[in-house]
């Protein structure tokens, strides 16, 4: 079976030209090398598809028939990613939105400066006191 037909099978990416797009980017690895779309996968191959800045690793189980529903997909696949990608996951959602919540529009005058004090430093708007003789 194709590695884009599978992917899309197991519910990975929901259409098939998505899955496509994904392996002609080289977000698809097979057994650690990118793949054209085009290329078969039997089981007991180990994939590495990034989606969402996420490095899943799965293992073909089995070829599914078509495109399976979700409670049947793991009987095709085994999800072997580790748990420090979905941590590193929640990490860059909060440095993201530290500052400006999605929709609130252009950066205020007042954000601007803010801004720029943070950039500069602690107490860099302090001249320095010069000796007088």
């Amino acid at each position: 079976m194709r590695v884009d037909k599978f992917l899309w099978g197991v519910r990975y990416f929901k259409t098939r030209s998505i899955a496509t797009e994904a392996c002609r980017q080289g977000k698809v690895k097979l057994n650690g090398s990118s793949v054209k779309a085009s290329k078969e996968v039997y089981p007991g191959e180990k994939l590495v598809v990034r989606k969402n800045q996420i490095d899943y690793e799965l293992e073909v189980l089995d070829l599914p028939p078509g495109r399976v529903g979700a409670k049947l997909v793991n009987l095709y696949i085994n999800d072997v990613t580790p748990k420090e990608a979905f941590e590193k996951l929640e990490l860059l959602k909060y440095s993201r939105d530290y500052y400006r919540k999605k929709g609130t529009g252009r950066p205020t005058k007042k954000d601007r400066r803010d801004i720029e004090d943070w950039k500069e430093g602690p107490d860099t708007d302090e001249k320095e006191e010069k000796p007088t003789e």
